[in-house]
């Protein structure tokens, strides 16, 4: 695995430092489109790796399919936010809190833990208050809220909605397996941190499932509905799904609503493009090997793929001028260097 591993990856985002390159970033990305085409990819599209936070639209998937947002009142920007990895800010905690009313749960039934806000000004505030940290403000507390409505809709005890054998559990992992044209004995499974199931799959799978979510059509009438919920609701609210000065969001309300982007842990993104005329949809899955700890370059690898495949204007790219031009300044803001891509994508003839 470990030599497998070595050789998935290749050099694709570079640190300089004068003249000199100093650092290297190793990612590989698959970029496929709906009808299952690999149009590009860089290192080896095979790379299995898990999705972390990426998959959130897939696992929201089955309760939107089943009427679950009908059922219980969600605005568009509330199905963003089951989606989000958002900052814990007063405007996430707030709506997340009447969502749950609405549910009929608390925050109390979440399982996923507690952290400090992503947003630091909220964190400082928070802390300056003496004010406690709750589940509400994880990240991952919109996925869970979800789940938690998928458990009540499916008439199942909220108590287990986590466990892998349980019908929510269940039914997410078939809509993703199905989505993502993968058998479910082939998704390799582990344990998010904030428990939820998480899953491994190479990146053209990850990156035809985002394909198919951003160009649902021939999925049937009830999935296909679903997912055009899940891609205006994701894009319609950039600021619900992340957060102030966060990637997601900033690409997102730069597009004006054309494509979906997520994060995920560890280096994971993906991006969905609906079809547009007789090309259909496209979605990539990346990989940022060293896992991108200070997230320096997997938006720019994101990026660079969308410039290289054609598929953003030079306005677009001016409008994301802060993510695409990285230079590097010392304590006295002194330009010192740049954060650059280093790859071309491989296309098949």
């Amino acid at each position: 695995m470990a030599a497998d591993y070595l050789d998935w990856y290749k050099p694709v985002i570079e640190v300089t430092r004068g003249r000199i390159v100093e650092s290297i970033h190793f990612g590989a990305a698959a970029v496929v489109d709906s009808q299952g085409k690999l149009l590009a990819s860089f290192g080896n599209p095979g790379a299995v790796s898990f999705m972390r936070s990426s998959s959130k639209p897939f696992q929201a998937l089955p309760f939107i399919e089943m009427g679950g947002a009908e059922r219980f009142n969600f605005s568009s920007a509330e199905i963003g936010l089951i989606c989000a990895s958002h900052s814990g800010t007063d405007e996430h905690f707030d709506a997340l809190t009447r969502l749950q009313s609405r549910i009929g749960i608390t925050e109390t039934d979440l399982m996923c833990g507690t952290h400090p806000p992503m947003h630091k000004p909220t964190a400082e505030a928070l802390m300056l208050k003496g004010e406690k940290l709750t589940p509400n403000r994880h990240n991952c507390s919109g996925k869970h809220t979800g789940m938690l409505a998928y458990a009540r809709l499916l008439g199942a005890p909220i108590s287990t909605y986590l466990d892998l054998d349980s019908p929510v559990q269940q039914n997410i992992l078939r809509t993703f397996s199905e989505m993502c044209e993968i058998p479910v004995e082939k998704v390799e499974l582990g344990i998010d941190g904030c428990s939820a199931p998480t899953f491994a799959v190479p990146l053209y799978n990850a990156a035809l499932g985002m394909a198919r979510l951003s160009d649902p059509h021939g999925l049937g009438e009830a999935r296909e509905t679903a997912c055009r919920k899940i891609f205006s609701g994701m894009t319609g609210s950039p600021m619900m799904v992340a957060g102030p000065d966060r990637f997601d969001t900033l690409f997102m309300t730069a597009l004006k609503g054309r494509m979906l982007t997520k994060a995920g842990a560890e280096g994971y993104q993906v991006f969905g493009i609906p079809a547009q005329g007789a090309q259909a949809g496209i979605g990539i899955a990346l990989k940022i090997s060293d896992g991108d700890l200070n997230d320096r370059a997997r938006d720019l690898m994101g990026v660079e793929i969308l410039r290289q495949m054609g598929l953003i204007s030079a306005d677009d790219m001016a409008a994301l001028s802060t993510v695409f031009t990285k230079k590097l300044t010392n304590w006295r803001k002194i330009e010192i260097g740049e954060i650059r891509p280093c790859f071309r994508l491989n296309k098949p003839d």
